[in-house]
């Protein structure tokens, strides 16, 4: 059985804070910042030497592959399949493209109207740059299967809706496109370490993901990418870094791409917050991913009641009976003013254009005691139009 309490002990959390936005920012693991000051000291020390002796003499430059073969386990991803680095935007850049180039005879990218925008910048970026016939649609999440057809080249999703929290079926949609030809590009930034994910199981062709959510590596944390095995060497990446060269040191003036999955590197390993990842991943390492989705589910479903029966004027953003995530959102009209308020009296959640406010449920340090006080509080602020306030309509730069 997992100890919640013990594991709630394994993070900073400010006193009198209802922390409900690790779907946004996890918290700081209490042991974060001496993994990071232990390789402040190792710059300090070693110097340059440290790309080979670093991280406990394995070497910094082996930490994408090691911290991806550990963030494999939480994603169902085998070892050498993952890597860590660079941003979210990137690693879906270079996923989809590595898709488009093993169907060049097909033109189509299909996405969602809850896939997140940076996604669908991405695809309308690259469908710029390669001056192909390619045709982006985006439909209602509930019409996707019916979408798919032998026109597809691939399918590109987030399978948590970032703002209403919808839950794609990840094997089922994955079947759906191999057996009209296309391939799979799935964004996991609302799914890793938040529910159990088998992209093995699913025959997912790539996945993406972010380390500052829910995995808890830190704002700016590095992204990761996943590249079903028995693809790994056909890919041609786009982005044809120095690291992911298959002799970095050798300085060839010419591109030859890396083995597997190191192909998908690109720049200069982030050291510093991958020292933070590697002290998060020491609390994943023990984390029963099942029990966790278990959990997770029962505060999700606390908290999505109390609302209900204390807050009428607050709309359920999905229907019942629909799969989520690990989180709960309400629609209001002045949903930004009343997160704020809800904000002002230590309750943190977030809010998302238009009118969605975002609560994220960590089993990992969220009691059902804090679930019950956010409850609690929201009705207040709801019940008293506290939120009709000059000081919680100001919009910030982040929301």
């Amino acid at each position: 059985m997992m100890d919640w309490n013990a594991f709630r002990a394994r993070f900073h959390l400010p006193d009198g804070v209802i922390y409900l936005d690790g779907n946004s920012l996890g918290p700081m693991p209490v042991a974060a910042p001496e993994r990071v000051a232990r390789t402040m000291d190792e710059w300090r020390d070693m110097l340059i030497g440290g790309w080979n002796d670093g991280a406990g003499g394995e070497g910094w430059m082996s930490w994408p592959g090691r911290l991806g073969d550990r963030i494999g386990r939480l994603i169902g991803a085998p070892a050498g399949s993952v890597t860590v680095g660079d941003t979210l935007s990137i690693k879906v850049f270079q996923a989809l493209d590595a898709a488009l180039k093993m169907r060049p005879d097909r033109r189509v990218i299909l996405s969602d109207g809850g896939n997140f925008p940076s996604d669908l910048y991405m695809a309308e970026g690259l469908i710029g740059a390669l001056h192909r016939d390619l045709d982006l649609r985006v439909v209602a999440p509930e019409e996707v299967a019916d979408t798919i057809d032998e026109d597809l080249a691939v399918l590109m999703l987030t399978q948590v809706d970032y703002r209403t929290g919808r839950m794609h079926d990840m094997a089922d949609l994955t079947a759906r496109a191999h057996a009209a030809g296309a391939l799979t590009v799935w964004d996991l930034a609302h799914s890793a370490g938040a529910h159990e994910v088998d992209l093995t199981g699913a025959g997912a062709d790539f996945a993406t993901g972010c380390t500052y959510k829910y995995l808890n590596a830190g704002p700016g944390a590095p992204a990761f990418i996943y590249v079903r095995p028995n693809l790994q060497d056909a890919v041609e990446p786009a982005l044809s870094g120095w690291l992911g060269h298959a002799a970095p040191f050798a300085f060839d003036p010419s591109y030859r791409p890396g083995a597997g999955v190191e192909r998908l590197r690109v720049g200069t390993p982030a050291v510093l917050q991958m020292a933070a990842l590697d002290a998060a991943l020491d609390i994943w390492d023990e984390v029963d991913m099942a029990a966790l989705r278990a959990r997770s589910l029962e505060l999700s479903e606390r908290f999505a009641a109390g609302v209900a029966a204390r807050c009428p004027a607050l709309t359920p953003a999905l229907a019942a009976g629909v799969p989520r995530g690990s989180q709960v959102s309400f629609r209001h009209a002045d949903g930004y003013a009343i997160m704020q308020a809800l904000i002002a009296r230590g309750v943190v959640g977030d809010f998302r254009a238009p009118d969605i406010l975002r609560f994220g449920f960590t089993p990992l340090f969220v009691s059902e005691a804090e679930v019950d006080g956010a409850v609690d509080h929201l009705a207040q602020v709801m019940a008293t139009a506290e939120w009709d306030q000059p000081r919680f309509r100001a919009r910030r730069a982040v929301t």
